[in-house]
C-alpha cells in the first residue's frame, strides 16, 4: 500500500494542499480528478520526486520514503508523462533502456530480457528499433509506459494519459491501464476526463483547491 499522511504543499500563498491523507491499495487503480490549477499535476509529481512538499510523510508497505532522495532505494512511483518526452535520437529500444542502463546498472544481457518481456507485453516486438517520428500516438504512449515500466518502479503513474489521444486510441489506454491492473500493477492515473477515470478506477480522488 501506498500512502500520503499529512501532506502540504504550497507555492506563495496559494495553499495546494494542506494535510492530504491518501493511500492506494496493492495492484489497484487510483484515479485522480479535478480542474486546472486544482493541484492534479503538483501531487503527481511531488509522488515522482519531481517536486518537494513542505511538510508530510510517504510511506509504501508501511515504510517511510523521500521520493526527492532515490539514490539509496529503490524508485516507488515511475510516471509517464503527459508528452511522453521520449528522445528524438534514440530508437524505442534505447529510450526504454537507457535509465536502466545509466541509473539502476543492469547488466546488458539481463536489460535485453527485462525489454523483451516489456515488448511482448506492450505489443511493442516490432517496432524496438524504429525512432519516436516513425511511430504513432498511441504507440508513443506504450514506449513511455515501458520506459517507466522498466525501472521496475512499485508504482505506475500517469499525466492525462488520453488528453492527445481519439477515442479509439483512448479505449486502447484503457484496456491496457486495466489488462496491467490484472497482472497486479498498482496504477494512479491523473486525468480530466471524469467519464474515463470512473471506467477504470478501483477508487476515485477529487481534487479541489484548498
Amino acid at each position: 500500500m501506498l500512502e500520503l499522511k499529512n501532506i502540504s504543499k504550497a507555492f506563495g500563498s496559494k495553499k495546494i494542499f494542506e494535510k492530504l491523507n491518501l493511500s492506494i491499495t496493492k495492484g489497484s487503480i487510483l484515479t485522480i480528478v479535478g480542474p486546472s490549477g486544482g493541484g492534479k499535476t503538483t501531487l503527481l509529481r511531488m509522488l515522482a520526486g519531481l517536486e518537494s512538499c513542505d511538510s508530510g510523510t510517504f510511506l509504501y508497505e508501511g515504510q517511510a520514503f523521500d521520493p526527492v532522495d532515490t539514490l539509496d532505494q529503490e524508485q516507488v512511483v515511475g510516471v509517464v508523462f503527459q508528452d511522453f518526452q521520449l528522445f528524438p535520437h534514440l530508437t524505442v529500444y534505447e529510450n526504454i533502456s537507457l535509465a536502466p542502463k545509466l541509473v539502476l546498472k543492469t547488466e546488458k544481457e539481463k536489460l535485453d530480457q527485462q525489454i523483451q518481456q516489456l515488448a511482448v507485453q506492450l505489443g511493442l516486438e516490432e517496432l524496438l528499433t524504429q525512432y519516436p517520428y516513425q511511430l504513432s500516438g498511441g504507440q508513443k504512449q506504450r514506449v513511455a509506459i515501458a520506459r517507466a515500466m522498466a525501472m521496475r518502479p512499485k508504482v505506475l503513474a500517469y499525466d492525462e494519459p488520453t488528453s492527445a489521444l481519439d477515442p479509439a486510441l483512448r479505449q486502447q489506454v484503457e484496456q491496457l491501464i486495466l489488462a496491467l491492473k490484472n497482472e497486479g500493477v498498482t496504477q494512479i492515473v491523473v486525468t480530466h476526463d471524469r467519464l474515463f477515470a470512473e471506467e477504470i478506477a478501483d477508487d476515485l480522488f477529487e481534487v479541489t483547491t484548498v
